[in-house]
């Protein structure tokens, strides 16, 4: 049986996102001054920076990689088609400015295709497995909004007793593949909070391209990372290899392990509240194993999505045949994939045509031409995928949107609804750049800031609401 995308969201929720980078020629020399200098060039940074252009303030983009991107990249060299490393959908089309600026900088927007299937062993489930399947999401899901309403507990302290068979994939979908970790590991109240990851959208060209774009008239120096900021309550200095920046704020938009690791050095310290809330928002672990299989010898649709029944959380998600291509994702995520990731890419493509044999047959691995992996983890400027609160850490959000002298953070962790997406990213950097602006006087009291997306009251559905399916990252 195939499950529409809405009958499965409907019954998991909204799915968040993970993202990695396409570059651009050429760098702004460093400036002695600014009015606002932005730490990072991921969505936040670039949202941040288009905005204050927009105010027509002189801003400055250090970036620590030698791309464009942050968490998310397009590799558009491997494969034939355009890879996502990182993140791979938009959501929420009738109020996210990505999409219309996508569409405006000529890049073609596509809406994540109907149907997916659960495997059984070598077959698909049937119409009655699916809908116990279905139906242990639900539980799981009303569980855990009910738990919230008490305590910020663990996801998994509050699971249901009878999910049978379903409890490994449920497990699965709702942790790792939702946020990089283990239900365990997750506040309920975190999850409960999150708003829905409305119709997926994806660009044709690739996000990472797409954020690259947005960033062409931005004005940055790449391979500049922030060893120090000495700041106050007027002003702030930033030094990298290629000299000091003075200006009058700054807008930090590195993920909370940069930030919790102690990556960036503080004259005086970050305040220990702000380390800490970092450190309760660590980043979960996702990573993609890319193979690809010419001639579709699996016998999947065009963007088919495949799940298992598992009786554990050792599995995967697989996006095959992307884009009409012979591109296949094995998407791997929480302690398990995070431990997967840390055996080396070698292991992880192993893994992937280990579990694509147990599905399809031992004629997958040999299919296999060519393949790739990402790992997060070890990736120096970013060490993870997203941010996801940890039992009791969920008010840890709000706290890193408080201003610290004349410092912002921004990014997915500091959104409260929309953590986990390059949604919440983008929104966020304009967020910071409005109360940066504020703060040097650039902008009114009475100027009307960015129209900012309410969170819905409630994210819970029956199993069979119009709400479309979004695959994560």
């Amino acid at each position: 049986m195939t499950m529409t995308r809405r009958d499965f969201l409907s019954a998991s929720a909204a799915l968040a996102v993970t993202p990695v980078l396409a570059g651009r020629a050429g760098a702004a020399p460093l400036p002695r001054e600014a009015d606002i200098v932005v730490i990072g060039a991921g969505a936040a940074g670039i949202a941040a920076a288009r905005r204050i252009m927009a105010a027509n303030r002189k801003v400055i983009v250090v970036e620590a990689a030698s791309q464009i991107g942050g968490r998310c990249q397009t590799d558009v060299t491997s494969f034939d088609v355009p890879f996502d490393r990182g993140a791979r959908w938009m959501h929420n089309p009738d109020t996210n400015p990505m999409i219309r600026l996508a569409r405006s900088a000529g890049l073609e927007i596509t809406t994540a295709p109907s149907g997916q299937k659960i495997r059984v062993g070598r077959r698909n489930a049937r119409p009655g497995e699916t809908e116990e399947f279905l139906a242990a999401l639900v539980r799981t899901n009303r569980a855990i909004d009910e738990a919230s309403r008490k305590s910020d507990v663990s996801c998994a302290s509050v699971l249901p007793k009878d999910l049978g068979d379903w409890a490994g994939t449920a497990e699965f979908v709702l942790g790792a593949n939702f946020a990089g970790k283990d239900l365990k590991d997750i506040s309920v109240a975190d999850k409960a909070r999150a708003q829905d990851r409305n119709t997926a959208i994806g660009c044709r060209q690739g996000l990472g391209t797409l954020v690259a774009k947005l960033g062409e008239q931005v004005p940055l120096s790449l391979s500049t990372p922030a060893s120090r900021i000495a700041w106050g309550s007027r002003d702030v200095t930033v030094e990298t290899p290629s000299g000091k920046i003075a200006a009058r704020a700054a807008i930090i938009t590195v993920s909370s392990n940069v930030l919790a690791a102690g990556n960036i050095k503080f004259t005086p310290d970050i305040p220990k509240r702000t380390l800490d809330a970092a450190t309760r928002l660590s980043l979960g672990s996702y990573d993609r194993i890319a193979l690809q299989m010419p001639g579709n010898p699996l016998g999947l649709s065009r963007d088919d999505v495949i799940i298992e029944q598992s009786n554990s959380t050792r599995t995967a998600l697989m996006f095959a045949n992307m884009g009409g291509s012979s591109l296949c994702s094995i998407d791997v995520g929480g302690s398990f994939g995070r431990d997967l990731s840390a055996q080396g890419e070698a292991a992880m493509v192993a893994f992937a045509v280990e579990w694509l044999g147990k599905l399809f047959g031992s004629e997958a691995a040999a299919a296999v031409k060519k393949s790739s992996a990402t790992r997060w983890n070890a990736a120096p400027f970013a060490l993870g995928a997203m941010s996801v609160a940890g039992p009791g850490g969920q008010a840890s959000r709000k706290v890193l949107t408080e201003p610290v002298g004349c410092m912002y953070l921004a990014g997915e962790a500091t959104h409260e609804t929309l953590w986990g997406t390059i949604d919440g990213a983008w929104e966020s950097g304009e967020r910071a750049a409005e109360a940066a602006l504020r703060r040097i006087g650039a902008l009114k009291d009475a100027e009307p800031a960015v129209p900012v997306r309410a969170p819905r009251p409630q994210r819970r559905a029956p199993a069979r609401q119009a709400t479309p399916f979004s695959p994560i990252h």
